[in-house]
């Protein structure tokens, strides 16, 4: 990762700004950027996406959700979580709990059935801990419903 990746990376915050204008920041071609960009997906380092305020998307909820596992694997873990319907991504973390995984869900009482019909397919999850986000700062999920 150079430094004019990190340029590019900087400049695609605005997801919707054109190769063009980026290359003429940088300094570059818009063939350099194109093939820049190009790479940096195929290698797994960027992803270019639109995501949305769930505080503005009528009956969008975002949970987030606390897991203690019995299994030392971690990754496979998560792995495994990451593929369950309305999962938006799943993290390995420190502290209390082994992972934290982050959920969309449409409608009332979708929790609950998220719960019963997804996450209790997991083997070896000794406890979670579900937090119902309220209002978001700066929170952009991709729209999934």
């Amino acid at each position: 990762m150079d430094d004019l990746n990190k340029g590019i990376l900087r400049e695609l915050r605005d997801g919707r700004k054109s190769y063009k204008l980026i290359a003429e920041t940088l300094d570059v071609t818009e063939n350099t950027i194109r093939s820049r960009v190009r790479r940096m997906e195929e290698q797994g380092i960027l992803e270019i996406s639109g995501f949305v305020n769930p505080d503005e998307i009528e009956n969008l909820q975002i949970i987030m959700i606390g897991i203690r596992t019995s299994s030392m694997d971690y990754i496979a873990k998560g792995e495994e979580i990451s593929r369950l319907k309305d999962v938006i991504s799943v993290s390995v973390v420190t502290g209390r709990f082994d992972l934290i995984v982050t959920v969309e869900l449409a409608g009332d009482h979708q929790m609950l059935k998220f719960l019963k019909n997804e996450l209790s397919r997991i083997e070896s999850i000794e406890a979670i801990e579900t937090f119902v986000v309220y209002k978001g700062f700066n929170l952009k999920v991709p729209y999934l419903q």
